[in-house]
């Protein structure tokens, strides 16, 4: 990961049928600019808020990266030496005396080949169940699923019939795409699919050693366009993905807008990201990074629990995200019009690590108790509130808000010393009620000029945020 700013279709067997709302297209869009922004954004994406990014690869077999680097500062050659991204372990292993070099020399040997990580890839997810990793991301509260069919590497998560020109052997012996999307689908949830279409090292092999080449690197010949054409063209046909989620451009010799175009009359409720590179998306997509304000365009963040996308063995509790920021992250991009593309790096057999695993049972358990607040919920008039108390831990507790049918949701980030608080500049209509989420019963509550008194129950239900339901005055 990294955030940079054909009228022929392959003739490829259909796996899974369409989902049921994509199957009779409402209009026909063309492959240009003003048809593709007449796509309105599906009801279902709007809604959706969690999502799951499973980067998953030839990496998650040594699933090591340095940890020199807790914020993502791109363009610096410390950066690129020591990145944190373990999904980038190909580029980093060829830059000279990197950490990752080290590491692959002491643990591979010293002619160790990248792609030899394949065999043990293909033998270890010879144990995953797609069922089960489904029903963990659902049992999150996550709404929709994004998987890496295809990273920088170029190594595919399903059988495609598209060849690559330079290199044999680059699909995963079992078709992951298309397991996983048949058990997503079984427990409700959307499926979509991610392409490195910027990036393919088997084209240009780089490696990215200084700021200049992240452009310098990306293939641009003819044959890499027609392939990248071809390989997502294969994905939408075969799988019917739910969001197209491209990264680093798309190649210049390739055809984006016959893409897009090809992809909304096949499932016109799908989505698709900001990173083709053309002035058209569904929602754009801030990597590692939060908005200071509602957004108008719909946006989603992408980000890993830890500080890789791909799994890093190397990281524990202090590089993976606190539950409870993890809980004020989601409610905070909520409130400003977004969704979380909360990411897991399995394991190479596709075993989540113990501590995403803690973060995402935290995750499910909050919004099993809260979920009102977040889904389906629109933005109110503005997004952070402030409140006249601290926690024990001397912190503000302050507010987010969001609204569905009338009712307006004050999510309290951190629990309160004293039990009455005040809401800052939130008056609540007359003869009606204020509740806790989780709680029973109403809360007794009392108009002071502009802010509302509440009095919270001694025992607050569940853990990390809570949040009051209310109707606001008009």
């Amino acid at each position: 990961m990294r955030r940079l700013i054909s009228a022929s279709i392959l003739a490829t067997l259909c796996l899974f049928i369409r989902p049921a709302s994509s199957q009779t297209p409402n209009k026909h869009y063309e492959p240009t600019i003003a048809s593709l922004n007449t796509h309105p954004l599906p009801q279902w994406y709007d809604d959706a808020k969690l999502g799951i990014f499973i980067h998953w690869g030839l990496y998650s077999v040594p699933g090591w990266a340095p940890l020199q680097h807790p914020s993502h500062d791109f363009e610096s050659v410390d950066y690129i030496v020591n990145n944190p991204y373990a999904e980038w372990y190909l580029n980093v292993v060829r830059i000279p005396n990197s950490p990752t070099a080290q590491y692959d020399r002491e643990h591979y040997g010293p002619n160790h080949n990248y792609y030899d990580f394949a065999s043990t890839f293909n033998q270890e997810t010879k144990k995953w169940k797609p069922e089960e990793m489904a029903a963990i991301f659902r049992d999150a509260g996550a709404k929709y699923v994004v998987l890496t069919s295809k990273h920088h590497e170029g190594f595919t998560l399903w059988p495609s019939r598209v060849a690559n020109p330079n290199q044999i052997n680059l699909n995963a012996e079992r078709d992951i795409v298309g397991e996983l999307t048949e058990a997503v689908r079984k427990d409700g949830l959307k499926m979509g699919l991610y392409y490195s279409g910027g990036y393919d090292w088997t084209f240009n092999r780089g490696p990215i050693e200084k700021s200049p080449d992240y452009e310098n690197v990306k293939p641009q010949s003819a044959a890499y366009g027609r392939y990248a054409d071809a390989q997502i063209m294969e994905l939408i046909e075969r799988y019917h993905p739910s969001v197209l989620w491209n990264d680093i451009d798309w190649p210049k010799s390739g055809k984006p807008l016959q893409i897009m175009a090809d992809y909304y009359n096949s499932t016109p409720d799908g989505v698709i990201d900001d990173r083709f590179g053309v002035p058209h998306s569904d929602f754009t997509s801030p990597e590692y990074a939060k908005l200071d304000q509602i957004s108008q365009k719909k946006w989603e963040e992408c980000r890993g629990l830890g500080r890789s996308f791909g799994y890093n063995r190397a990281e524990g509790d202090a590089e993976t995200i606190p539950s409870q920021e993890l809980i004020e992250l989601l409610v905070d991009i909520v409130s400003k019009n977004g969704n979380l593309l909360l990411d897991v790096g399995p394991e190479a057999d596709g075993t989540i690590p113990p501590i995403q695993m803690d973060r995402l049972r935290a995750l499910g358990t909050w919004l099993k108790q809260n979920g009102e607040a977040i889904y389906g919920t629109k933005p109110w008039t503005r997004a952070n509130g402030t409140t006249n108390q601290l926690t024990a831990e001397g912190k503000p507790v302050d507010l987010r808000f969001t609204q569905k049918n009338g009712r307006l949701y004050a999510t309290l980030f951190g629990k309160p010393v004293s039990s009455t608080i005040l809401l800052h500049n939130v008056a609540v209509a007359s003869g009606s009620q204020v509740t806790l989420l989780g709680s029973t019963g109403p809360i007794k509550w009392a108009q002071r000029a502009a802010d509302l008194e509440v009095t919270l129950p001694a025992s607050l239900p569940g853990s990390y945020a809570w949040v009051l339901s209310l109707q606001p005055a008009k």
